[in-house]
């Protein structure tokens, strides 16, 4: 039988709300066709309380970094809060030492600032927003960049450019489960969902 693998999903104040919600979606949805739940997804924030998301929205996350469950699949999302988080030593070291701990350490848009500074990326592939890709070759001068890509598999770090973040996750259920499910997922979701695998 197949084991639920937990899914820790990291917010912070000005995350784009998409970045983190677009996953979340693809595998809460992808957990409809697994029996039992193929993931257990979470948000987790630095301290209790609101997040105030880039667009205004409150998130109420489920844990803070200090009561985690420890996750199987750490995704680390972006927008304009990464720029102020990736010099956050607490949230930083969380994400160095949580990330050796999971299966896969997945980054979306900017998030992979924060996993350039937790040094994730060195030696590796990547990408990020079109908008941050010089931040992220300054960040991370020992990875390679690929700016006409909305994700690189390395695989145990997966990065993914802006949006992209759903095609991503549609891409790790794939791998994780199989591309029928990822497909099912894709379909109810309505996403014109194109692997490139």
């Amino acid at each position: 039988m197949m084991r639920t693998r937990t899914l820790a999903i990291l917010i912070f104040d000005d995350v784009e709300v998409l970045d983190f919600c677009g996953p979340f979606e693809v595998f809460t949805v992808a957990n409809r066709f697994n029996d039992p739940p193929a993931f257990n997804v979470f948000t987790v924030a630095e301290k209790p309380g609101p997040v105030q998301t880039r667009g205004g929205l409150s998130v109420n996350p489920h844990h803070r970094l200090a009561d985690c469950p420890r996750p199987d699949l750490l995704l680390v999302p972006g927008g304009q809060g990464t720029r102020r988080e990736m010099h956050s030593p607490t949230l930083i070291d969380w994400i160095k030492v949580r990330s050796q701990e999971a299966e896969l350490v997945l980054s979306v848009c900017t998030g992979a600032l924060l996993l350039a500074k937790a040094g994730l990326l060195d030696g590796l592939e990547a990408t990020t927003h079109h908008g941050a890709i010089d931040l992220l070759r300054q960040t991370a001068p020992k990875t390679t960049i690929h700016a006409d890509r909305r994700f690189v598999d390395n695989g145990r770090v997966v990065c993914s450019a802006g949006v992209a973040g759903i095609d991503m996750s549609l891409h790790v259920v794939a791998r994780l489960l199989t591309r029928e499910v990822a497909e099912k997922t894709a379909r109810q979701m309505e996403y014109p969902w194109q692997p490139t695998v």
